[in-house]
């Protein structure tokens, strides 16, 4: 069913507060708001960048240059800062009242672990951070990106001195191993499952919400456009996160 009435609301946050086990999902659509454009969207970063510019492939073959575009690319990103907005701080507060257990994210600008979410699977990574392909030491990607900005292409590892990697999900590579296994199980354990902020086009992301409501979760949808799972979500609201979220956590929290 679609819509925003109190009724719907109130049904909505008793699946969530009543489920044995509550995950969400989120995308793009949920950090849009605090001045992350969206990739796929009307104007787009892809419509802006060129996504085979930041292929594995060429990750591999020209790391300088594909450090050099992705400066770019983090400044419109993040250039002014960025910090959570109502969506993120809604979702923290159902996790601190108890009724969510877990977050799944499509995104990789850690604003969920800014907003007080704790138990927080990043599908694709994060991109406040940096990997070494050599020895696989992790670190703080600021560091690395000033090194890039005054002429270290590509950045490397203090330790090994080898070729840094941002933290994320590259087109082309698996989602780390990790938080694939952890999204798996969490799918299979959902009594509810909400989304939002998705639009399920991008896979395997949309796979776990698509196993959870096979097996029978309840799915509830919030994302302003319909959804691959509309049809099959007993809640689908049609609205923005920013408004919607908040509302159903005071609606969890009262339950």
């Amino acid at each position: 069913m679609t819509g925003t009435s109190e009724k719907e609301l109130r049904f909505a946050a008793g699946a969530v507060a009543d489920a044995g086990t509550a995950v969400a999902m989120t995308g793009a659509g949920v950090s849009t708001a605090s001045g992350i454009p969206d990739f796929r969207g009307e104007d787009g970063l892809w419509e802006r960048y060129d996504p085979e510019e930041f292929h594995r492939r060429r990750f591999e073959a020209d790391p300088a240059g594909f450090w050099r575009d992705r400066l770019g690319m983090v400044e419109e990103l993040y250039g002014d800062g960025v910090e959570p907005n109502a969506a993120h701080e809604a979702l923290a507060a159902m996790e601190r009242a108890g009724a969510l257990d877990a977050l799944l994210t499509q995104n990789v600008d850690g604003l969920h672990g800014a907003a007080g979410s704790e138990e927080v699977v990043e599908l694709h990574g994060n991109g406040s951070r940096v990997v070494c392909r050599s020895c696989g030491r992790r670190s703080g990607a600021e560091a690395a990106r000033e090194r890039a900005r005054d002429g270290e292409l590509p950045p490397r590892c203090g330790g090994c001195d080898g070729v840094l990697k941002p933290d994320v999900t590259l087109f082309g590579e698996s989602l780390p191993e990790h938080a694939h296994y952890r999204a798996h199980a969490l799918a299979q354990k959902a009594d509810t499952f909400l989304v939002a902020g998705s639009s399920l086009s991008v896979e395997p992301a949309a796979g776990f919400a698509r196993e959870a409501a096979t097996r029978g979760a309840t799915l509830v949808v919030v994302n302003l456009e319909p959804t691959p799972l509309s049809d099959r979500a007993e809640y689908d609201f049609r609205a923005d996160v920013t408004e919607l979220l908040p509302r159903l956590a005071t609606a969890v929290e009262s339950y």
